[in-house]
């Protein structure tokens, strides 16, 4: 029997050494340093862990606990669409794609000016990214100005909801809108144990640097714990802001911060669904940004991606650009974002579509995304080298001086091996000329358009819209004049 190798393209950064150095050190920090924890509840779930409370609120936590908590925590979580299908297995080197959330702007498609996000623009984004293929997720991509502010998170997914099958990645100001959030998708998957059972949105939220879990992070984090819904909690740190001005340094204080994290969930939820990680952004000292597109995070995210392998723990990761237009900076940044984070086999990537340093959205960006992950998966896929594939029966055939045209072998081949774009132009320059001269942003905006006025997302049962409406309806009622604490 002929052997078949499927070249792939592989890519590590980290030895097992400086694995193991990073680990060592993070050890150090919380053995050491610990973590401030602002929350009374988890301090004492910490404490009764056999942690050391010092200062109030600082806790001490022993690697031998550390490394329980990592062993409880679940090494691969299916998430599931709105349907009950699964949709994502989380573990290993499998990477999905999908958006982010709560950016402030937006880039209107028939304008092309910034204006300020409206739940519109949720809904658009949710439509586009429905019709997108190789989207493998959704987020609301906005915070919508024409919604009640205390209950803004629940009119997203309320939105989303509505607008589209994927699985859904959300965000939430505290428990108390949250769990709104989770009533509406307990009632949409048919109760609290089917939404258990097959968990169709996850939910985010962040320490905070440095080495700090807020009151209502923990809260949230806890909340998911008892309710079995997967979250999604790494810290986002600013190299030279809130983290140490070096990419080691950043690694190892916010790798401490995400493994608390997980040490808190797991020790309210033992084998609670957790996706973790960090993101270790280096600060541009002339404009003081968070530099979505530098190279120095992709650095920290391929680093983490190593260690977080190591620990099999399911990881997120992130891509985005800091371009404040669909343009030539846009593309690059996120292509070299969408290549090394597959590479790197991240598992929940999202952002995709981010605009603006994550101030600004746009469908059109969606579809690039769409496209430029297609591309990528493309080369992750690799190629077959056997007997067949490297055509040792049709060369002879063909022979010096033919051609390849009119063979079997390159019809039956030449769909599955070579890649065609939907949006990047391959029409020579007359061609190209005659189609308009459109330059790309052009074109995948116009997609974006088409999508909007042709695709129809599978809708909700109108009885289960009904029940939603009214979860969000008491909601907006309830949280009006709350005070969220962070």
């Amino acid at each position: 029997m002929a052997s078949t190798n499927v070249a792939r393209p592989s890519y590590r950064l980290l030895t097992e050494d400086q694995i193991q150095e990073l680990h060592r050190a993070t050890m150090e920090i919380l053995e050491n340093v610990g973590i401030r924890v602002l929350n009374d509840e988890g301090l004492q779930l910490l404490q009764s862990a056999g942690c050391r409370i010092k200062n109030g609120n600082v806790a001490e936590i022993p690697e031998a606990l550390v490394l329980a908590c990592i062993e409880s925590a679940p090494s691969s979580i299916t998430i599931y669409n709105r349907k009950g299908q699964e949709a994502m297995q989380l573990a290993g080197r499998n990477t999905y794609f999908g958006m982010g959330t709560d950016l402030i702007t937006t880039l209107d498609l028939v304008t092309g000016e910034t204006r300020t996000t409206m739940l519109q623009d949720v809904v658009n984004a949710a439509r586009v990214a429905d019709a997108c293929p190789e989207v493998d997720f959704i987020a609301s991509m906005g915070l919508p100005h024409d919604v009640p502010v205390n209950s803004m998170y629940v009119h997203c997914v309320h939105t989303m909801l509505q607008n589209s099958t994927k699985p859904i990645f959300n965000t939430a100001a505290g428990k108390e809108d949250l769990a709104y959030i989770i009533e509406m998708c307990e009632i949409v998957a048919g109760g609290a144990a089917a939404l258990r059972a097959k968990p169709f949105f996850i939910h985010y939220s962040e320490p905070t640097p440095p080495l700090t879990h807020s009151y209502g992070a923990v809260n949230k984090l806890f909340l998911c714990a008892d309710k079995g819904v997967p979250i999604c909690y790494p810290p986002g740190a600013v190299l030279g802001g809130s983290a140490p001005a070096t990419l080691a340094g950043g690694l190892v204080q916010t790798n401490a911060e995400a493994l608390s994290g997980v040490v808190l969930h797991q020790l309210r939820g033992k084998g609670a669904p957790i996706i973790s990680g960090v993101a270790a952004v280096a600060m541009d000292m002339r404009t003081t940004t968070f530099s979505y597109g530098s190279p120095d995070f992709r650095l920290t995210n391929s680093a983490f991606a190593d260690l977080y392998h190591s620990y099999g723990l399911p990881m997120w990761s992130t891509v985005g650009t800091d371009a404040h237009a669909l343009d030539e900076q846009a593309a690059m940044e996120h292509a070299f974002c969408t290549l090394l984070s597959t590479l790197d086999g991240a598992n929940l990537i999202h952002d995709i579509g981010y605009l603006g340093q994550g101030l600004l959205s746009s469908p059109a960006a969606i579809v690039m995304s769409d496209e430029i992950i297609s591309y990528v998966r493309r080369i992750q896929r690799g190629f077959t080298i056997d007997r067949e594939k490297m055509a040792l029966d049709v060369i002879p055939l063909v022979g010096p001086g033919g051609n390849y045209l009119a063979e079997t072998h390159t019809a039956a081949n030449f769909r599955e091996e070579f890649w065609r774009p939907k949006h990047l132009n391959r029409e020579n320059p007359d061609g190209w000329r005659d189609q308009g001269s459109t330059r790309y942003g052009e074109r995948v905006t116009a997609r974006a358009l088409a999508l909007l006025a042709k695709h129809r997302p599978e809708s909700l049962a109108p009885e289960i819209v009904a029940q939603i409406d009214v979860v969000a309806r008491t909601a907006d009622r309830t949280l009006e004049n709350f005070e969220f604490k962070a």
